[in-house]
């Protein structure tokens, strides 16, 4: 069992059964999902080029995830953009179970520390039903990936996924889990 997953199921379950005045251990927030995203938007006109460019991005997501990718696809032609129907725009992955847990594990113990300048992650990133998202600007915080495996260095969407439609349950949710979230601001 990943120690994070355990951590929640030992400590933080009770400790937001307290905090948030919740009766029933299995009411308590929980993640659902992870699910990473990748847009590539810098696509040379060759289509040999192309999918050079995303199957270099794929397996960047297999050796980060563990787990095969979705290569998305455009869904309309868009001439100003150079872009046609059914080309591809990136990759995503969506984590459940031990693959999510020892995700973001790894997330928070070391890909994040790994952020040049890093004070902590936003706390104003919630969607208003208690999913959080999160963006890294070089997917080469992750120390799986090797700098000179990597064809160009590109940002990454990761959306965490909680069973709740409260900010603040899933603020409280994130935090107990180790998410090294920014100090507030104090305003005068």
């Amino acid at each position: 069992m990943n120690r994070l997953k355990q951590r929640y199921q030992t400590e933080v379950v009770p400790q937001l059964t307290k905090e948030l005045g919740i009766k029933n251990a299995f009411s308590v927030p929980k993640l659902e999902k992870v699910v990473l995203n990748m847009g590539v938007v810098d696509m040379p006109q060759n289509p040999r080029a192309r999918m050079a460019i995303i199957e270099n991005v794929v397996e960047q997501f297999q050796v980060i995830t563990g787990q095969h990718p979705q290569i998305t696809k455009a869904k309309k032609s868009i001439a100003g953009f150079k872009l046609r129907e059914g080309e591809p725009l990136g990759v995503m992955v969506t984590l459940r179970g031990e693959r999510m847990w020892e995700f973001v594990d790894k997330l928070i113990s070391t890909a994040l520390p790994r952020v040049r300048d890093f004070t902590g992650i936003s706390r104003t990133a919630f969607d208003g039903h208690g999913n959080y998202n999160l963006g890294i600007s070089e997917q080469i915080v992750f120390p799986e990936i090797v700098f000179d495996s990597i064809e160009s260095v590109r940002g990454l969407q990761i959306t965490f996924v909680t069973n709740t439609n409260s900010n603040e349950q899933s603020f409280a949710l994130l935090k107990a889990l180790g998410m090294p979230f920014a100090k507030e601001e104090v305003k005068e």
